[in-house]
C-alpha cells in the first residue's frame, strides 16, 4: 500500500490543525491527560500489573513525547492549571484529619516525626546513590556506564 504525497500533506495539515486546537484549549489538554491516565489505569487493572495506571500513564506520555506525536507545549496550559489547583486534591485528606481529632494530639505528632524521618532517609539514600554513580562514571575515560 502506497501513500501519495498529497495524502501525506493532507494528513500533516490535519495533525497541525488538531495540535493547534489542543494547544489553544486547556479543557482539551486536561481531558487528554485524564484519558491517558484512564486508559493506562484500565490496562493496569485488567492485566493485573503491579504498576499503577498513573505510572504507566507517565511512561505513555514519555513515549508520546519521544515519538513527537505530542510535545510538552501541547499539554502545558492544562498541566499548569492542574498543578495550580493541586490543593483541591488534598482537601479530602484535610477533612479526614478534622474527622479524627486523635491526629491532632500525640498520635499526629508521632506521624509527623515518622513522615519527616522517612523523607530524610529517602532523600539521603537517593543522594548517596547519585553521588556513588557520578563518582563511578567520572572515573571511566569514556564517561559511560559499564
Amino acid at each position: 500500500m502506497y501513500c501519495r504525497v498529497e495524502d501525506v500533506k493532507y494528513l500533516r495539515k490535519i495533525v497541525t490543525v488538531l495540535r493547534r486546537g489542543l494547544r489553544q484549549s486547556r479543557v482539551l489538554q486536561i481531558l487528554l491527560i485524564a484519558l491517558i491516565w484512564l486508559m493506562c489505569d484500565t490496562v493496569s487493572v485488567r492485566l493485573k500489573l503491579p504498576i499503577p495506571g498513573s505510572v504507566l500513564g507517565i511512561f505513555a506520555l514519555l513515549a508520546l513525547f519521544a515519538s513527537r506525536a505530542l510535545t510538552p507545549h501541547d499539554l502545558e496550559s492544562g498541566a499548569n492549571w492542574l498543578l495550580a489547583e493541586m490543593m483541591l486534591f488534598f482537601v479530602p485528606a484535610i477533612v479526614a484529619v478534622t474527622n479524627h481529632p486523635e491526629f491532632l494530639g500525640s498520635l499526629g505528632l508521632k506521624l509527623i516525626v515518622v513522615i519527616a524521618l522517612g523523607t530524610i532517609v529517602v532523600m539521603t539514600v537517593t543522594a548517596l546513590v547519585v553521588e556513588f554513580c557520578v563518582h563511578k562514571l567520572s572515573r571511566r575515560p569514556d564517561g559511560l556506564a559499564p
